[in-house]
């Protein structure tokens, strides 16, 4: 990156509304190497206080913009190897900043195949379509009898000819282009048919066999819905606008007199608009929209994983894991409270074993036997019925009992992470041991799964792949630094994510920490290989060592401004160790008398809530959850039940929420509130606990359809 173009700065400013001043100093900040998290943590005074969102598309938006310029500089080349480049073309050039506009200055000297137009212009008959297209003279036939021969037989060949040059010119004209464009943004309508012969196979798609609605007011998901069965082969997609409206304002461009002239040139617009400038802007405006629905269902998908990945942990208890199941048993992991593996077996409570008492007994021993302080319970299949079976044991102390989502789980237990962490047990057993982590702490489990497996988005396999792995990266690494993590106990996946490290020195951190023991301050983090200077700045703040000897070490205030902290301790006359958390010392403290070149009110700000309280986890306490004892399957709902119920993922168009049956529920999101909103989130969060009400009960299709109630 570089921040020393002052065009490029000013369009990003113009457009993310904010000053050229905090672009500059991002995108330097960016160039030099600085993480997005450490940017928005520790450099606020540099960027006025930008945050995870704007930093992102700041660096988002440059990315396009220098892209834009090589694809100028290739443009140049490739027009001034033709000796075609004037210097107003050179000026024009320079100066577009718009993708499309500069593909349409190109598309005259673009190298092309061997078009219509083309073999035309090799027969001779450039010269007779400028003749027609200047629109002079009536008497076609006679200017077109010049040009037979041997290349050209007749009149009627040479009028072709001519008119596919003038086909291609009228293709290659900015003006044509745009007037076709704006038609397509005022009017036109997408279209999805079913092919015939596929109505059974498609059924998935019955709302889509026969739909029309405008480009512009289709939602994301009604979109991507309707690619996907385009892709599949079930759909024919198409977008049109009104063509009499486009061939209107083509003609009146073009069509200047009423002779015979006029007229071919009548029929080489009409010929350029259905062969070449309708394709190729519907080509632009289905790349476009499906961009758009992309963008926005990345959006959701990336806000979904963001509530997942800082759900509230429970924190290090001994936790029991229980991976449910009928026919093949529930298997039970015991962990200790930093989640180590201590002993596991499978449990037959359910049919067809039916071997209750049993499997009582043992849950019961296992409980007292690693002092067992919560039990988490896989949601999948026979969750409900487990649930019911662990309540109702007694046990000798207080357990609690929770519902762990485990999307992704069998994903994990399968992985070469899995493998490497649990090398002697088989998958059964290391997806109970992810169910029990979870609860303990989702953000340190979930880190371990790619993101798109633990589905919690909307077709986020139709969606750009590359555009995806960036978005829901930077959401795993955004939260990860706003937690923080535990540097003696942290895993490999853990740490990656941590700003500045990456895969190679997070492992380099757990070798080291495996062979010299415990690190005791994050100046130790020094001594690792290949931990250099600007490394540590960016990683140091976001490491917690909670048993150092400077407290610091375990809060979120960085190393740099350590001396700020110490200067502000020996000015009340006490340690810093007698300054963190006493909040009464802490708000005697005149910030302004600490202020420097470096140094502003924000950080000073941070640094102070941070001595009051530090290392405070941002995440909130878990809580207990139990749905409708009443309520197992499909049959057991009727509309007007009201349910309690969890958010399990939230789309566009609404909420999904399990209430305990199978099958989630879906809350449309006309469902949610009293008034208009235009984004569930507004409304909802993930995982979070609310009550609903049974409005629609289809069994054959297995849908249910829930309103939102306020409790």
């Amino acid at each position: 990156m570089s921040s020393d173009n002052p065009q490029i700065i000013k369009l990003i400013a113009d457009s993310l509304q904010l000053s050229e001043k905090q672009i500059r100093n991002a995108i330097r900040l960016l160039d030099e190497g600085a993480t997005i998290p450490f940017i928005s943590r520790y450099r606020k005074e540099m960027t006025d206080g930008m945050d995870e969102v704007q930093l992102a598309d700041t660096r988002e938006q440059y990315d396009k913009l220098c892209e834009l310029l090589k694809r100028r500089e290739t443009v140049l080349k490739t027009i001034e190897e033709q000796d075609k480049l004037t210097d107003e073309l050179r000026k024009r050039i320079e100066n577009c900043w718009n993708a499309t506009e500069l593909e349409d200055i190109y598309l005259p000297f673009k190298p092309k195949r061997r078009t219509r137009a083309e073999i035309a212009r090799e027969k001779g008959l450039e010269p007779l379509a400028k003749m027609i297209m200047k629109q002079n003279s009536g008497d076609v036939g006679r200017m077109a009898q010049q040009f037979t021969g041997e290349n050209v037989e007749t009149v009627a060949d040479a009028l072709a000819g001519a008119r596919d040059i003038i086909a291609e010119w009228v293709n290659e004209s900015e003006n044509a282009r745009n007037a076709v464009r704006r038609n397509f943004a005022y009017d036109a309508v997408i279209s999805s048919k079913i092919i015939k012969g596929k109505e059974e196979e498609a059924q998935k798609y019955r709302d889509y066999f026969e739909m029309s609605e405008k480009l512009s007011r289709c939602s994301s998901h009604r979109l991507l819905a309707m690619r996907r069965g385009e892709a599949e082969g079930f759909l024919r997609v198409s977008i049109n606008p009104d063509d009499d409206r486009c061939m209107e304002r083509l003609e009146r461009i073009f069509v200047r007199a009423d002779n015979e002239a006029a007229d071919q040139v009548a029929e080489a617009v009409k010929d350029a608009y259905k062969r070449l400038l309708k394709p190729a802007v519907e080509n632009e405006f289905a790349a476009e929209s499906k961009a758009k629905a992309d963008t926005e269902a990345i959006r959701v998908f990336a806000e979904n994983l963001r509530q997942l990945l800082l759900a509230p942990p429970l924190g290090q208890k001994r936790t029991l894991g229980v991976d449910p199941g009928y026919r093949t048993g529930c298997k039970i992991v015991c962990l200790d409270a930093q989640g180590n593996l201590l002993h596991n077996e499978t449990i037959y409570p359910h049919a067809p074993q039916n071997e209750y008492a049993q499997a009582m007994r043992k849950i019961q021993k296992m409980v007292e036997a690693y002092d067992i302080q919560a039990i988490a319970i896989g949601n999948g299949t026979a969750s409900r019925e487990t649930e019911h079976f662990i309540q109702n044991i007694r046990y000798d102390r207080e357990v609690k009992v929770f519902v762990v989502s485990e999307n992704g789980a069998s994903v994990y237990s399968a992985s070469k992470t899995a493998r490497e962490e649990f090398p002697d047990y088989d998958v059964t057993v290391r997806g109970a041991v992810s169910i029990g982590r979870r609860l303990m702490d989702p953000l340190a489990e979930l880190v371990k799964i790619d993101p798109k497996s633990i589905g919690v988005g909307q077709y986020q396999h139709d969606v750009d792949q590359a555009q995806l792995k960036k978005a829901l990266d930077q959401t795993v690494e955004n939260a990860v630094n706003r937690v923080g993590v535990n540097l003696n106990t942290a895993s490999k996946h853990l740490l990656t994510y941590i700003s500045g490290l990456g895969p190679q020195l997070a492992q380099n951190i757990v070798t080291y920490r495996a062979e010299n023991g415990a690190f005791r301050s994050r100046r130790d983090l020094l001594k690792v290989p290949k931990m250099g200077a600007k490394t540590f700045e960016q990683c140091a703040g976001f490491l917690r060592i909670p048993d150092a000897e400077n407290p610091l070490d375990n809060s979120a205030v960085h190393p740099e401004s350590y001396p700020i902290v110490e200067k502000m301790s020996k000015d009340l006359g006490v340690a810093v160790k007698e300054l963190v958390r006493n909040k009464t010392l802490i708000q005697s403290i005149e910030k302004q008398k600490y202020v420097s070149d470096k140094v502003g009110i924000p950080t000073l700000t941070d640094i102070l809530e941070e001595l009051e309280k530090p290392g405070r986890d941002p995440r909130e306490g878990v809580k207990v959850f139990e749905f409708d004892p009443n309520v197992k399957t499909i049959a057991d709902l009727h509309s007007g039940m009201e349910l309690p119920g969890i958010v399990t993922n939230i789309t566009n168009f609404g909420a999904f929420v399990d209430v305990g049956i199978k099958e989630n529920g879906l809350i449309h999101i006309s469902n949610m509130a009293d008034k208009f909103i235009s984004n569930p989130a507004e409304v909802v969060a993930l995982h979070q606990h609310v009550h609903v009400q049974v409005l629609e009960v289809d069994a054959v299709r297995k849908r249910v359809q829930l309103k939102l109630i306020k409790k």
